[in-house]
């Protein structure tokens, strides 16, 4: 079956992904999973205001990045021709919504907040993410793959990070961190192009920007 965003006019989809944006920065968007739980009920007593303080630094970083990846989706999903690969795309935004909206209720519950610079943050990924699409599908590709990559390894500082009383927000991270290793996995099994080494460099040092932008703002 030939899916059916091949059938949608540019007009259709420009109008949808306006949809998303605004979806995606006010927190309208609803998981297909449930939030990730820890076996053991997290004891949030017994952390300190400290530790309350850093995982939220922490989360709200994670919701940056999730901000970052819908936007990212949303514009590589615009820009290319394909429409199996739009497909790809727009079914990889829908799988990380879930994480947009995990972090931000954990956000929620810790008592902390989203970052003040979200609609700037997915401003600023729609058009890297637009950059990535026009140069071609098979780059756009490995940009997911390295981005991904990335990711991961950032997910895995944090679970270094976190308190270790604070279950809740552990096994979502690892959820996450799971979840982006297999979107790795699928883009490069899509047919993605190896990035060159200073272009994986300069997005080190702009998920560094990120990231200790986002922990205070």
């Amino acid at each position: 079956m030939i899916p059916s965003s091949t059938h949608r006019s540019a007009t259709d989809r420009l109008l949808t992904g306006l949809d998303q944006a605004l979806r995606s920065i006010s927190g309208a968007s609803r998981p297909n999973r449930a939030i990730p739980r820890a076996e053991a009920q997290t004891n949030e007593n017994q952390m300190s205001a400290a530790e309350r303080r850093l995982s939220g630094a922490l989360m709200r970083v994670n919701h940056v990045g999730e901000i970052c990846a819908q936007a990212l989706y949303h514009a590589q999903a615009l820009t290319t021709r394909d429409a199996q690969l739009r497909a790809h795309f727009e079914q990889s935004a829908r799988e990380e919504a879930d994480h947009l909206a995990w972090t931000r209720q954990r956000l929620n519950e810790l008592g902390d907040r989203v970052s003040l610079a979200t609609p700037l943050w997915y401003v600023g990924a729609f058009g890297i993410g637009v950059a990535a699409g026009l140069t071609g599908d098979k780059t756009s590709l490995g940009f997911v793959v390295e981005t991904e990559r990335q990711v991961e390894e950032h997910l895995a500082g944090h679970l270094d990070r976190l308190p270790a009383d604070d279950l809740d927000s552990r096994a979502i991270v690892g959820q996450m961190k799971a979840d982006e290793a297999q979107h790795a996995r699928q883009a490069q099994a899509a047919g993605a192009a190896e990035l060159p080494a200073p272009v994986k460099r300069a997005m080190r040092l702009v998920a560094k920007l990120m990231t200790r932008t986002a922990h205070y703002i």
